[in-house]
């Protein structure tokens, strides 16, 4: 499964080693890093590669970092064809405007997809009337388009390896610009539906391949900005989609809603068509096979294609690993289970808030957009306050990292979450409770979000380093799934179950998953010394320390 996830270039400090990055971003492997037995000089009991010095690696088969797999080639008479430093072709020595350019547009292709997800909610009542279906089957348009986010990854993050980024940005946005063209023409339900499926497939390609990107150009001590850029895309792009929605359905009706998601779609596959390529294997494939061609010396060859692993099988092992990893991985499935209900809750609000302000309140749509921004409030203090998690990260671990140090913000999270729910429960059923008890609880569900959203996924690729994209893509893919079917079910809960006992069901499961962190922090050690995949990294406390000095 290659590419770095997005989701690694959250943790602060880095999930990922250096050596785990090079590997994902000039090999897009995982795993450990091994020398075919063929390379090099063999043992002749362990066929362990033999090193310059006459030292063996660490374990049988496996290197300590790349620079030991060229040393191997480089013995059989391979010319490994690399990056020279200073002459700007590695994508980490292009000039910061160039960087910014690339960061800009990644981000706005992020925005575009966020948007998409969650704009059409501005007006989902006319489409019902205009085209004489249902409300559950307009609501597919939101679900299929998520249903997309999960599915595609699988393929296009293995297809990127092939043919490089720029490309799959392209051919993406491109298919995501054409297919968002039928909502705005649609005469009838199915091909509104159908049009929604085919540009949430499409729209999926970004989304796994940015994480890549930003490890492409920026070292780690420069992705402070650029992250923070990404995080405002990331996390506020899909609540900025009722807002925007809204007004638009208000003033301008449902149709223009897709219209305007399409005209910007099209700026963004433009920008596309300017962006240079920086996956580190496909430039290094280019500037080998030049060499070949301009020396007629066939040993001219890079790291990628050397290690090259048939298509057929990377495809194999996109679909396969994360689906195994779920199934048993103790940490990647609760941890899974636990961000599929906080992601559902993300679109059970698109749907609850119209009801809480539209039909119980009698705001407009332009309005309840408005109260979207409660979401964004509560995000950008949640972003404010990380830095005391690196603080009390680096408290922690002063004696050695571990993974579990990454669950602090995700107690207090587990813990904020349920008081977020119940207040919407009890404040957005009544007319007659100011609108501000709903917007509060939005705050509050907003600041939970990102602290079990960053700490959990920080969690999970700590715990899963050498196996992170594929952990991660097990994460994405039934988060998406579960997400997909909250708009085929919400509005008959709360109208079925009445507005304050739906919202109480969900604060009460809530309540019932809160413990997961505090259980990982006690227990996530042990499960993960009998994991295959995971990182034995263990919790080295100070009387340990003292114990050893002693």
């Amino acid at each position: 499964m290659p590419s770095e996830p997005l989701e690694a270039e959250f943790a602060h400090p880095p999930a990922l080693s250096g050596l785990q990055e090079d590997e994902l971003r000039e090999l897009e492997l995982e795993g450990p890093i091994r020398v075919p037995e063929h390379v090099g000089d063999a043992d002749a009991e362990t066929g362990t590669v033999v090193d310059g010095d006459g030292e063996k690696p660490p374990s049988t088969g496996t290197v300590t970092s790349l620079r030991d797999l060229e040393r191997a080639f480089t013995k059989e008479g391979v010319k490994v064809v690399s990056f020279e430093p200073g002459a700007g072709e590695d994508p980490r020595e292009w000039g910061r405007g160039k960087k910014w350019y690339i960061t800009m547009t990644t981000a706005f292709l992020c925005l575009a997809v966020a948007l998409g997800s969650s704009m059409i909610t501005g007006d989902l009542q006319t489409p019902v009337t205009e085209l004489h279906t249902t409300p559950e089957i307009v609501n597919l348009t939101v679900s299929c388009f998520v249903i997309g986010f999960g599915i595609g990854p699988l393929v296009f993050a293995p297809l990127s390896e092939v043919v490089g980024r720029k490309p799959i940005y392209a051919i993406s946005m491109l298919f995501y610009f054409i297919f968002t063209l039928p909502g705005a023409l649609a005469k009838n339900a199915a091909t509104l539906v159908i049009g929604r499926q085919l540009a949430g497939l499409a729209a999926s390609a970004p989304m796994c391949n940015v994480g890549g990107s930003v490890a492409d150009i920026w070292s780690v001590e420069e992705r402070g900005l650029p992250m923070a850029f990404f995080s405002a895309t990331i996390f506020m792009g899909p609540c900025l989609g009722p807002l925007v929605g809204g007004w638009i359905g208000q003033y301008a009706g449902w149709r223009w809603i897709y219209w305007v998601l399409f005209i910007f779609c099209g700026f963004c596959f433009a920008l596309t068509l300017f962006i240079p390529e920086t996956l580190a294997p496909v430039l290094l494939k280019r500037k080998a096979a030049a060499l070949r061609k301009s020396t007629g010396d066939d040993s001219y060859q890079c790291l990628a294609e050397l290690e090259r692993v048939p298509f057929s099988q990377t495809l194999r092992t996109a679909l396969l690993r994360p689906i195994v990893m779920l199934l048993s991985e103790p940490v990647v499935l609760f941890m899974t289970f636990y961000l599929s209900f906080v992601y559902s809750l993300l679109y059970l609000l698109f749907f609850a808030f119209p009801i809480a302000f539209e039909e119980i309140r009698g705001y407009t749509p332009g309005i309840t957009g408005v109260t979207f921004v409660s979401i964004i409030l509560g995000i950008m203090i949640a972003m404010l306050l990380m830095p005391f998690q690196e603080r009390l990260y680096a408290k922690v671990t002063k004696n050695g990292s571990f993974p579990e140090a990454r669950l602090f913000p995700m107690m207090l999270g587990s813990i904020t979450l349920p008081f977020g729910l119940f207040i919407f429960a009890f404040t957005g059923a009544y007319a007659h409770v100011s609108f501000m008890g709903p917007c509060v609880a939005g705050a509050l569900f907003g600041f939970s979000m990102i602290l079990l959203y960053v700490s959990a996924n920080s969690y999970i690729v700590d715990s899963y380093s050498a196996y992170a994209a594929s952990a991660i893509a097990a994460k994405t893919l039934l988060r998406s799934l579960v997400g997909a079917a909250v708009p085929l079910y919400v509005e008959q809960m709360f109208h079925a179950m009445g507005f304050q006992w739906a919202g109480l069901l969900l604060a009460l499961v809530a309540v019932g998953i809160m413990p997961i962190p505090f259980v990982f922090w006690v227990f996530g050690e042990r499960i993960r010394m009998r994991s295959g995949k995971a990182e034995k990294r263990r919790r080295v406390r100070a009387e340990d320390v003292l114990k050893d000095l002693n």
